[in-house]
């Protein structure tokens, strides 16, 4: 990894990733996610209100390195027709070596076509750190200021 950039392998699980579907990318020099593109049998799926479906991408990631995982987020322009992540986020841990698909989930009250290679989600690359778990008594430094004050203790506004 040098200056900001990873090597991550990928392989191609359909030939017509790269060829008439184009290959993930990053659309500009300060996007933080690559595209991912929708990738099936039809020209076309129509996802219904309220219904979900697991599209293809037609590619895997091997991210590799422990100390990194992908997550897949939804598309903004998607988002605000409706169409987001079923899982709301998804996370691809750095050894899963299988297809990326991706759960599309229509939320509005229109029927929403996607498009063979349309690109319907994105894919970032994080760093992760894994915790060592220290039971105690007593957390070190006493009660913070929010202690146990949970959902909407500070209040609205």
């Amino acid at each position: 990894m040098t200056d900001s950039v990873m090597q991550i392998e990928y392989k191609i699980l359909d030939q017509r990733v790269g060829n008439t579907i184009p290959l993930p990318k990053y659309s500009t020099i300060g996007s933080a996610a690559m595209d991912l593109r929708a990738v099936f049998d039809e020209e076309y799926i129509d996802i219904k209100p309220n219904e979900t479906h697991l599209v293809g991408t037609g590619i895997a990631f091997y991210i590799a390195h422990p100390g990194f995982c992908g997550i897949i987020l939804p598309r903004s322009g998607l988002g605000n027709k409706g169409i987001v992540l079923g899982n709301l986020v998804g996370l691809i841990d750095s050894d899963y070596q299988g297809e990326l698909k991706v759960s599309l989930w229509n939320r509005s009250q229109e029927t929403h076509r996607i498009q063979l290679g349309e690109r319907v989600a994105q894919f970032l690359i994080m760093p992760t750190f894994h915790a060592k778990l220290l039971p105690v008594e007593q957390f070190s430094g006493g009660a913070s200021e929010r202690g146990e004050g949970g959902f909407g203790h500070t209040g609205r506004g």
